[in-house]
């Protein structure tokens, strides 16, 4: 099942495929997922042939897709909440190519088994340090100064909430209105004596605040950094994309779909981001990730946030560990 594994009372890191872990859970066992699949063609992860970025073609990776759709809905409580992170795709980038929709796929294979899309959220990119990493032509300033019908965009990632069929029988539910923002963006000074506000909560205007941030589709502010360190997840054969997801983004989702004390899952762990969240958040881990590497680095990070240590440490996270910034 699993060729390595750590388990303690807030969190289970297991190495190994997806599949054959997953499928060693209890059914309705899991309160939330958080996740990134690992797309075929697009990067490749490791040579191992459960892995699902290794698929030929897009048919065979959304037939191995399935299997994880299946197994997540098995496990998830109905009524609640399955998040799946990705990014619509330049088929090439010359500006000739056109924009695959990924997101489009992933949506319909969805509903096709047990899901519904509740919302879709887009978290901006900056076009200039898109451009810079992905050296992108169509994305260079002195495409529109030749030709601009050749220029393209910097795709925003894609955050995909869907919700498992049946009733939940557990609210998440926020007494006190929103407690902390995970963005960029300030609260105005005015509205801080709210933060906790325990009387009516019509009157919460620290927490409304908040809510019309979350609400809206286009999340500009997550901060693109705050990501936890990875480079010693890689190795000489990988290629450049490794990327956590952003922890703004996990911190959010962990707000406004769980309760403090529930499970969160995520079946392509990569360096742990997810769980590190859930953890620091008081809720409890399940990752799950094919690639030894990646893997140890995970532990590593989770580790760190079990310890105790606040989001006030993470550039000491940095530092002990060699991550990048």
């Amino acid at each position: 099942m699993a060729n390595e594994q750590v388990i303690t009372k807030k969190y289970a890191l297991y190495n190994g495929d997806c599949i054959e872990v997953m499928r060693s859970f209890p059914d309705a066992s899991i309160h939330l997922s958080i996740y990134s699949p690992p797309f075929g063609g697009l990067y490749h992860y490791s040579s191992d042939v459960a892995d699902l970025s290794n698929a030929i073609d897009r048919v065979e990776f959304f037939e191995h897709y399935t299997f994880v759709i299946e197994e997540i809905h098995r496990l998830t409580l109905p009524g609640r909440m399955s998040a799946v992170h990705c990014s619509d795709i330049a088929t090439g980038n010359t500006g000739l190519d056109h924009i695959y929709d990924l997101s489009g796929d992933i949506i319909r294979l969805h509903e096709q088994h047990g899901f519904k899309l509740t919302a879709r959220y887009f978290v901006w990119k900056e076009p200039l340090t898109v451009r810079n990493r992905t050296m992108t032509k169509s994305l260079s300033h002195k495409t529109i100064t030749v030709d601009s019908t050749r220029c393209s965009i910097a795709n925003a990632d894609q955050l995909l909430i869907f919700r498992r069929s049946g009733d939940n029988a557990i609210p998440v539910d926020h007494p006190n209105g929103f407690i902390n923002y995970a963005g960029e963006r300030r609260p105005p000074v005015d509205i801080l004596p709210y933060r906790g506000w325990t009387g009516s909560q019509l009157e919460n205007r620290y927490s409304h605040w908040i809510w019309r941030q979350y609400a809206s589709a286009f999340w500009d502010d997550v901060r693109l950094d705050r990501v936890l360190p990875y480079k010693k997840g890689r190795e000489e054969d990988d290629e450049k994309h490794v990327h956590p997801l952003q922890l703004d983004v996990i911190d959010r989702c962990l707000m406004l779909w769980s309760n403090p004390g529930e499970t969160v899952l995520t079946p392509f762990m990569g360096v742990g981001s997810e769980v590190y969240g859930a953890v620091m958040a008081g809720r409890k881990g399940v990752g799950i990730e094919l690639k030894p590497s990646y893997y140890v680095q995970a532990v590593r990070n989770v580790e760190h946030a079990a310890s105790g240590r606040t989001a006030g440490d993470q550039q000491e996270l940095f530092a002990s560990t060699g991550g990048a910034s």
